[in-house]
């Protein structure tokens, strides 16, 4: 146990180190922001990530914002014959493109957009004595360009992530109108 304790807060350093170094999307615009996106490659260092990446597929997330500037997503998982719906509430933390959870255990930050194909997300979530770490690419269609995986992988080790967990969905239009 007295091993652990350093070695478990030299971890949290290097992730909150990492997590300072990411940015979020200068000038962010929530209306060009609003609206449908899919999931289409994650990297987390999650342990129920981990277990189940190699089933997962391709989601669905909308964006909304409300009058507060707070952001609401709703996001659809394909999980075996249904999908798994979850609404998540975020607010806005002064600096736009970066929002919080209610409870403060998870950090949102868009880190890059260019609004009309892709989006590009770090979220930080707190879970006990654990902080785990995400990258999600998210576009407008499913489809995406080896250019643009290419500059997602380039922000990984930036997020305090390793390349190696980098799943890349394979599509689904299984919950395609679960939230639109």
């Amino acid at each position: 146990m007295a091993v652990m304790l350093p070695s478990l807060a030299l971890a949290l350093l290097c992730l909150l180190r990492a997590g300072a170094e990411v940015p979020v999307q200068p000038g962010f615009d929530t209306d060009k922001f609003a609206g449908t996106w899919h999931v289409t490659a994650v990297v987390a260092n999650c342990s129920v990530f981990m277990k189940m990446k190699d089933q997962m597929k391709s989601s669905i997330a909308t964006f909304s914002f409300t009058p507060e500037g707070d952001l609401l997503m709703k996001l659809a998982m394909p999980m075996l014959d249904k999908c798994q719906k979850f609404e998540l509430l975020f607010q806005q933390t002064g600096q736009a493109g970066h929002y919080v959870e209610a409870q403060g255990k998870k950090d949102l930050r868009v880190v890059e957009t260019d609004y009309s194909s892709y989006a590009i997300l770090r979220e930080l979530h707190h879970s006990g004595q654990e902080l785990n770490a995400a990258l999600q690419l998210l576009m407008r269609e499913q489809d995406m360009s080896s250019q643009l995986l290419q500059k997602f992988k380039e922000l990984i080790p930036a997020a305090g992530l390793n390349k190696d967990l980098l799943v890349v969905l394979p599509k689904s239009d299984q919950c395609s109108n679960a939230i639109r």
